[in-house]
């Protein structure tokens, strides 16, 4: 296997561990989120992560240049108001439709990409894409109503996309820990904005607190990291598609937690996002150089 291509795996295998973090989460915060308003938990969460990125990675960060902590700035900006829009829309429908219109940015991100830089796209990506969307479908919905709820989570999976299409563009090889950190930095101030006037309120008992310190630490810092290393080795497309195995793990989680049942819609639907992530994993390199960033193309990995 050439370095290039053992490269390619561990940052795939690094998403798909950041993804099964991600599932895991669903599990742990469902009961924090009955006792602290949603706000207030996201405030909380991402400034430990803020600061613990910041202690760690606070030289690098500086290190990255004016124009490129404007780039982690604006990036944690959109990633944070993503957040606060999948968490209000959360509040209004159920978590398996929340679970499936958020999933939706693996429809967006091909085609801002195409939009916005211009990224040619194999076939074998939007037979992925259609995959990994009716995977989730099986996997989420049971009818779904079209309301307010519905239109901020659709709203929070374009800015997820966006997001995911900007960090693959400004991504390099060497800056994952400053970049991670300025974005968890920004992510931190937008949810703070949003608890005012009042400010954060602080998590209520010692349950919750280890739950927003794993959220902080684990799925916060730790999956921003790892997402910002891994998109400075694969296209965003790809990203998308990988990342879409987030409800399977949520599902795997509920059924071993005892939370729900395992079902064909949960085997089928997992099985079609499963199946979609191996036909990205099987592109020809000339198929890849198709859905790559133009700068991405001419680097060595």
């Amino acid at each position: 296997m050439s370095a290039s291509r053992r490269i390619t795996v561990l940052a795939t295998l690094g998403l798909i561990a950041m993804t099964a973090v991600w599932g895991s989460t669903f599990v742990l915060i469902k009961n924090v989120l009955t006792r602290m308003p949603v706000a207030d938990f996201l405030a909380v969460r991402f400034a430990i992560a803020a600061l613990a990125m910041l202690l760690l990675f606070g030289r690098a960060a500086w290190r990255l240049g004016t124009p490129q902590i404007l780039r982690g700035l604006l990036l944690g900006t959109i990633f944070g108001c993503g957040q606060l829009l999948q968490t209000w829309g959360l509040s209004l429908i159920l978590p398996s439709v929340s679970g499936f219109v958020t999933g939706m940015y693996v429809v967006f991100t091909p085609i801002l990409a195409l939009l916005l830089l211009r990224q040619r796209m194999a076939g074998v990506v939007w037979l992925a894409v259609l995959l990994s969307t009716a995977g989730l479908a099986l996997l989420s919905l049971n009818g779904v109503e079209v309301d307010l709820g519905v239109w901020l989570t659709l709203a929070s999976a374009a800015l997820y996309a966006l997001h995911i299409v900007l960090l693959g563009q400004w991504s390099r090889k060497g800056e994952a820990f400053g970049l991670s950190a300025v974005q968890v930095l920004a992510i931190a101030v937008v949810c703070t904005l949003a608890t005012l006037p009042h400010g954060p309120i602080l998590p209520p008992d010692a349950s919750a607190w280890v739950a927003v310190l794993y959220m902080a630490l684990i799925a916060g810092a730790g999956a921003m990291l790892m997402q910002t290393w891994a998109q400075s080795h694969l296209p965003a497309t790809r990203v998308a598609i990988v990342m879409t195995t987030e409800p399977v793990f949520a599902a795997a989680f509920a059924v071993a937690l005892g939370s729900d049942v395992l079902s064909w819609r949960m085997l089928v639907g997992g099985g079609l996002i499963l199946v979609a992530m191996y036909l990205v994993e099987l592109l020809p390199p000339k198929g890849m150089a198709d859905a790559l960033p133009a700068e991405a193309v001419h680097h060595e990995v």
